[in-house]
């Protein structure tokens, strides 16, 4: 027998009530009602027609869509004629929404059994707001339904948590997964996440990198650090009954999917931390992009995260994103603006470029050889070579492989060279001379080799005067380069430091007749060198021998190479050479060191509020207990990690294929060892 409404003339068989077990507000329903109590079958009920708005503790929440099922207060009486319910004006609704596809109704007043007003606002999480549970057109990329029962993204009526009827026995299921290799990233994340399609085109995410009240993108909005006993706070107790809720939690590295459901009111809610792309967490990709990008080390950033408890993914996810999006993204920003480079240099009538090896690993262990040219007129580095050993036979034949590879770029792009800077690699100088090439040597070089040589003989017995000479002598060869014009001329401006030591300051070289200082007499006569000693023959000695006037004579008399030992600095922090690195990821980290430079080499001075310059006492190793002041320069900028950040997320992730085809393009050479 069916059951049905126990008013007379009512027969209504939907939304009962049963009568209350107390006795007391049984006869008072008996009494509005005008019934007795013989007229009271035992399958008794009154349908939801007979009571007033007020008289249920939820009639807010079955409106807006949050529960489906009426709940009466304990002091509810219903009456005899059928009660109008309180309506409010239907959302006019728009054209294609489907008919099926219920509307939020704001109530014009506030129950206040609920003690709260109506949800307005949105979390951060979810990026969602009321106006999206509204009939709206469904997106061809998400071949999903979202009913306006679900406080979140993609959740459905039925059984929202994967649970059975039975209710769960604990009030709150933590499932701490790490859920790292490819199958559980690309299939059970968008088994969790039901707002996501696994058939969903990667061509279509661009609308879904912004979020939806905002046109920020995701990689570039805030970021927290949040306690997960403070996210578990909102949703330990149900927002409709306040009765306890079954949470369930599944972690993706930092990425955090919480989901809530009522089993008293069927209230559910479905909250991400952060905004899934295609089937890959946004704060995975972008932590992975952010320690690429800035150089730091995963594993010291993985010992960080250790220390705070923060969760994280494994070293393997790293990797992932590296050879998927990061690195793509990386050798196609460097591409660009080597084009940019290389396309001003070609304008040019004349171009002056240094060019320096820098290995992996000292003495003839090294694996890798990166050589790099530098436009010395504006210190920028165009061109980076990256060389292994066992492509050119041997770790002492990588750098003039490094310049012949550079050479044949910079011609190929029409630059006109006037000459170039570099040390004394005898293998660079006989490849310059053969293809007649001007060719220099850098200064610091040939004045590092003679100091080292002078303090050694300055130690012998005998010499010990040479050592109050060792600074007058390297100012010398500075002296020589900056202020001669001809490979005679150097020579002999260089010879004189023979007589300038024994206090002679005329000489019998036309070219240099006598010196330009002023001649001052000196009541110390000891420091001055005599031609027979010791110290004397084999000072003279070192600085006469063939090799050493004929590197003089080729000394660079305008630029030097000090750009690229600052340059090969800067590569330290990206590249420290006791960390090995694949031969992709060791020339992605060169060119990240390159845009650093380049972006970072014409900083200002620094300066107080009054305009001041700003200055700093620094104590460098060669100068041995020396300071020297510096002047302070503004901070670094890092506009080339943002510009990388923005074309990982807008362009490679979207559609990686171009991208990827040009990394394949490389020619990687074997392993070492097989």
């Amino acid at each position: 027998m069916v059951r049905k409404c126990s008013v007379a003339g009512c027969n209504n068989t939907a939304g009962l009530h049963s009568f209350p077990a107390d006795l007391k507000i049984r006869r008072q329903w008996l009494h509005a009602l005008g019934l007795e109590d013989r007229e009271f079958p035992p399958r008794a009920g009154v349908c939801k027609l007979h009571f007033t708005r007020d008289c249920f503790s939820n009639a807010m929440q079955v409106e807006m869509g949050f529960s489906s099922q009426l709940m009466l207060k304990s002091d509810a009486v219903p009456y005899a004629n059928v009660t109008p319910p309180a309506r409010t004006p239907r959302p006019q609704r728009r054209p294609g929404a489907s008919t099926s596809s219920a509307c939020i109704q704001l109530p014009l007043s506030r129950d206040v059994s609920c003690q709260t007003d109506p949800l307005e606002t949105h979390t951060v999480g979810t990026q969602l707001s009321l106006k999206t549970l509204l009939p709206h057109f469904r997106s061809e990329g998400v071949q999903a339904n979202v009913s306006c029962k679900d406080f979140g993204v993609g959740m459905s009526n039925a059984d929202p948590l994967g649970l059975s009827s039975t209710p769960v026995k604990r009030p709150r299921l933590d499932l701490d997964e790490q859920l790292e290799d490819d199958a559980l990233e690309h299939s059970s994340l968008e088994e969790a996440l039901k707002g996501q399609d696994s058939t969903h085109d990667p061509a279509s995410l661009d609308s879904s990198l912004k979020s939806a009240d905002s046109s920020t993108p995701t990689h570039n909005s805030k970021k927290y650090i949040v306690y997960e006993s403070c996210i578990m706070e909102l949703f330990n107790v149900c927002p409709v009954c306040t009765r306890a809720c079954d949470v369930r939690t599944q972690r993706l590295g930092t990425f955090l999917s919480v989901k809530q459901w009522c089993p008293r009111c069927t209230f559910t809610r479905h909250w991400n931390s952060q905004p899934v792309i295609g089937s890959v967490p946004s704060g995975n990709l972008h932590l992975s992009a952010a320690v690429y990008l800035s150089g730091a080390s995963f594993i010291l950033i993985e010992k960080v995260f250790k220390a705070m408890k923060l969760q994280l993914f494994r070293y393997e996810t790293f990797q992932r994103h590296a050879r998927a999006f990061i690195e793509p993204a990386v050798i196609h920003h460097w591409k660009a603006t080597q084009d940019v480079n290389l396309q001003s240099l070609s304008q040019e009538e004349k171009v002056i470029v240094g060019g320096d090896m820098r290995a992996d690993s000292p003495a003839h262990s090294a694996k890798y050889g990166s050589y790099a040219t530098m436009d010395l007129r504006t210190n920028t580095v165009v061109d980076i070579q990256l060389v292994q050993s066992n492509e050119v036979g041997g770790s002492c034949h990588m750098e003039k492989e490094g310049l012949k590879r550079s050479l044949a770029l910079l011609e190929s792009r029409g630059i006109n060279l006037d000459c170039i800077v570099t040390d004394r690699h005898p293998q660079v100088q006989k490849f310059l001379r053969e293809r007649n090439i001007t060719h220099y040597y850098d200064v610091w070089h040939m004045a590092k080799g003679i100091s080292k040589k002078l303090e050694a003989i300055s130690k012998q017995k005998d010499c010990e005067k040479l050592k109050k000479w060792m600074k007058s002598i390297i100012n010398h060869i500075y002296w020589t380069a900056a202020s001669s014009t001809s490979e005679p001329e150097r020579i002999a401006k260089w010879t004189t430091i023979l007589n300038h030591v024994r206090d002679v300051h005329t000489h019998e070289d036309p070219l240099y007749p006598k010196c330009e200082h002023v001649i001052r007499k000196t009541t110390d006569k000891s420091k001055w060198l005599q031609a027979d000693t010791l110290a004397f023959y084999k000072l003279e000695k070192l600085l006469t021998k063939k090799r050493t006037l004929k590197d003089v004579a080729k000394l660079s008399p305008h630029h030097q190479t000090s750009s690229l030992e600052a340059f090969r600095a800067v590569i330290l922090r990206f590249a420290p050479k006791n960390v090995v690195f694949p031969f992709i990821g060791m020339l992605c980290r060169l060119y990240l060191a390159a845009m650093h430079y380049n972006e970072n080499v014409d900083r200002p001075l620094a300066e107080t509020e009054e305009g001041v310059p700003l200055f700093k006492i620094s104590f460098p190793k060669s100068r041995k207990e020396e300071c020297r002041v510096k002047p302070q320069k503004t901070q670094p900028t890092f506009g080339y990690v943002a510009d990388t950040m923005d074309l990982i997320f807008e362009k490679v992730f979207v559609n990686p294929v171009p991208y990827t085809d040009a990394l394949l393009a490389i020619p990687v050479p074997e392993d070492l060892s097989p």
